[in-house]
């Protein structure tokens, strides 16, 4: 059976995509830990990222990297928080998270009851910040 991400990639339900490539797609997250939070997820389903092709995990964290990037630019946190943790879904998927401490990495804070105009709205800034930067693989 696909995984949830699978299903959001493949367009059976949807998504707040903000990033997609031959290799990767990068979507809001819909329990952010903090506002802004994205995942990073390669195409290909992979449990472990350890089991993920040298140059797909080499290229999820490029994408990571021009995310953090448009966080920094469109919420000013204080840093990007970016961790692999693998419980939640067993599909590869890196966090990038906009941080101003350490509880902003603590699952345990994240908003189950996020509010879906703010979890849209933050894709836009995220889009509108990675096409100013000069990405072309925005969603």
């Amino acid at each position: 059976m696909p995984s949830i991400f699978t299903r959001i990639i493949d367009g059976e339900i949807p998504g707040r995509i903000v990033w997609r490539d031959d290799a990767c797609v990068a979507m809001v997250d819909i329990r952010p830990l903090n506002r802004g939070h994205v995942l990073v997820i390669p195409l290909a389903e992979v449990d472990q990222w350890t089991d993920l092709p040298a140059e797909v995990a080499a290229h999820c964290t490029e994408v990571a990297h021009a995310v953090g990037r448009a966080q920094k630019a469109a919420f000013s946190p204080t840093r990007i928080g970016l961790m692999v943790a693998g419980f939640e879904v067993p599909h590869t998927h890196l966090h990038v998270v906009p941080i101003d401490h350490m509880g902003h990495l603590d699952f345990a804070n994240a908003d189950a009851h996020a509010d879906p105009d703010d979890l849209d709205a933050v894709a836009d800034a995220l889009r509108d910040a990675l096409a100013a930067d000069g990405h072309p693989s925005v969603a």
